[in-house]
């Protein structure tokens, strides 16, 4: 009678666990104030602290992101410092291209390519062309509609200059940068891209593509860089680079992954410190919970 009972609530809660649904990303939000996953949150805080010790950074020059798109963990450190972007406010390009042609999803082979060329080779000469076709002033609204920059929570995206020399520059209000971002936006973009909410459905679907753009390819820096070596993996990026300053952004998915990863360093050795931040993230994200806590840093 006992075993009956037992076995009658082991089929219950098996299929109590069977009918549960995954988490879904596509109805979360990083809007307001999101709530932080505590034991992701303690090991992103020491990966950044580890990393920062190492090369001898301060700790006011990084500030990173992740966020677990199979689980919905959070973790970040210093959202909301806004910094001097580089390229990779060229995300904002993209955005306001899809958001000027709605209807232009079906995209001629060249402006695939060329817009393909923006993203993967950070090519400052077609940022430039299709900047100027839009506008900067046009860009910036479209970054509005989204909330990308708020001046409430410390900027964020900001598109204040054509790349390359002279012409128009606008200052973003918080940082005074020509071209500014903060991990809390940069999440937010790749998130909404995720969920297909920028622009439509199939414009969120193409600008995707053209962040895969596999006739194109990648750096191998930075997150790229950190992450080689590992069998199945896909990463739609944009990266950044000038002076002292280094960022990368991305999407990352394949065998047990699907996250999102931002981190942006003021400082000679960020190239250093964001392969090696890369590689401990998917080490930790990959494996189990339980079991990436306390792994050590690669």
């Amino acid at each position: 009678m006992k075993l009956a009972v037992l076995a009658t609530l082991s089929l219950g809660i098996a299929a109590t666990a069977a009918a549960s649904p995954m988490p879904d990303f596509h109805t979360y939000s990083l809007d307001r104030s999101p709530a932080v996953d505590a034991a992701l949150q303690r090991r992103v805080e020491e990966i950044d602290a580890q990393l920062r010790a190492r090369w001898e950074i301060p700790e006011a020059q990084t500030s990173v992101g992740v966020f677990d798109l199979r689980t919905l963990r959070l973790a970040w450190v210093r959202p909301d410092r806004i910094d001097y972007a580089a390229s990779v406010p060229k995300i904002a390009i993209l955005l306001g291209w899809f958001a000027a042609h709605p209807d232009s999803t079906d995209l001629d082979a060249t402006t695939r390519h060329e817009l393909g060329l923006m993203i993967k080779q950070s090519d400052n000469e077609l940022a430039a062309k299709f900047s100027r076709q839009l506008g900067l002033s046009f860009i910036r609204g479209v970054l509005d509609r989204y909330g990308l920059y708020d001046t409430k929570t410390g900027g964020g995206i900001w598109l204040g200059k054509h790349y390359g020399k002279g012409g128009e520059r606008v200052v973003d209000p918080v940082g005074g940068h020509s071209h500014a971002a903060t991990v809390r936006q940069l999440l937010r973009f790749y998130l909404l891209l995720e969920q297909d909410k920028l622009v439509s459905p199939a414009a969120s679907a193409a600008m995707r593509d053209i962040f895969r753009s596999p006739d194109i390819p990648h750096k191998e820096d930075k997150f790229v860089a950190g992450l080689a070596g590992r069998p199945g993996l896909e990463i739609r990026r944009k990266a950044g680079w000038w002076e002292d300053w280094q960022l990368d952004t991305a999407v990352v998915t394949g065998p047990e992954r699907h996250y999102l990863i931002v981190a942006m360093v003021h400082h000679a050795r960020g190239e250093e410190y964001l392969r090696a931040f890369a590689a401990a993230v998917d080490e930790l994200l990959a494996a189990k919970q339980d079991a990436a806590v306390e792994r050590p840093i690669p």
